[in-house]
C-alpha cells in the first residue's frame, strides 16, 4: 500500500511538471505577438496593389519660362523606377514645361539623327530647362550628345534599361529613357523638379 501512494504521488508530480512545460511552450510573449503582428502587416502592405493607372500616351504642360537645367538623377522604389530633372531656381509656383511621349526612334533634335537607346521600348522626354543659362550661355549640365547620362547608371533597375542624352535646342533639353517595354508612366512637377516615374508593370504589387 506504501510502494502504491509513493508510485501514485510520482505520477502526480511528473503529470504537473508536464502541464508546467506544456504551458511555457505555448505561451506567446508580447514581444512575441507584436513580432507576429508587425511581419503580418509588412506582409498585407508588400501585397498592396501598386497604382498603375497612368496609362503610355502622352504627357505635356506648357512652360512659363526656361530655366536652367541643373542635374538629372534616378532612383528605385517599390512600385516604379524614377527620373528627376532639377531644375536650377525653379519653384512650386514656376511651370517648367515637359512633352513626354513613347516613341519608336530616337531621333536628336535640331539635327535628326538617330540615337541608338537600348531596352525594349523608349521615352523621348523634353523638358523645358536647357542644360546651360540662357542669360550667359555657360554651360549648367554637362550632357554630351549621343552618350548616357553623366553620373547615372541604371544597372539593376526593374524598368529602366537606358539613358542618352539627345541635345539641348531652343530652350529644352531632350534625353532618351529606354525601358524594359511599353509601361505605364506618369510626370509631374515638384518644387523645381520633374518627374518622371515608369511603372515596374501594367499591375505590380509592391
Amino acid at each position: 500500500m506504501r510502494r502504491w501512494g509513493t508510485a501514485l504521488a510520482a505520477m502526480v508530480l511528473a503529470g504537473g511538471a508536464l502541464a508546467a512545460t506544456a504551458g511555457a511552450a505555448g505561451a506567446v510573449t508580447p514581444a512575441a505577438a507584436k513580432s507576429a503582428a508587425k511581419a503580418a502587416a509588412k506582409s498585407a502592405a508588400k501585397a498592396a496593389a501598386c497604382e498603375t493607372g497612368w496609362g503610355s500616351g502622352e504627357k505635356t504642360a506648357q512652360p512659363a519660362g526656361h530655366t536652367p537645367l541643373g542635374s538629372i538623377r534616378t532612383g528605385r522604389h517599390a512600385c516604379y523606377d524614377r527620373m528627376v530633372f532639377d531644375v536650377k531656381g525653379a519653384t512650386a509656383a514656376d511651370r517648367v514645361g515637359y512633352r513626354v511621349a513613347y516613341v519608336d526612334t530616337l531621333y536628336q533634335d535640331g539635327s535628326g539623327e538617330e540615337i541608338p537607346v537600348g531596352g525594349g521600348a523608349i521615352l523621348d522626354i523634353h523638358v523645358a530647362a536647357p542644360s546651360y543659362d540662357p542669360g550667359t550661355g555657360g554651360e549648367s549640365y554637362p550632357g554630351r550628345a549621343r552618350k548616357p547620362l553623366p553620373g547615372v547608371d541604371v544597372a539593376g533597375y526593374q524598368t529602366f534599361r537606358d539613358t542618352r542624352f539627345g541635345a539641348s535646342f531652343e530652350g529644352e533639353t531632350q534625353v532618351g529613357l529606354g525601358v524594359r517595354a511599353r509601361l505605364p508612366f506618369r510626370v509631374f512637377q515638384t518644387d523645381g523638379r520633374v518627374v518622371v516615374d515608369v511603372a515596374h508593370s501594367w499591375n505590380a504589387v509592391r
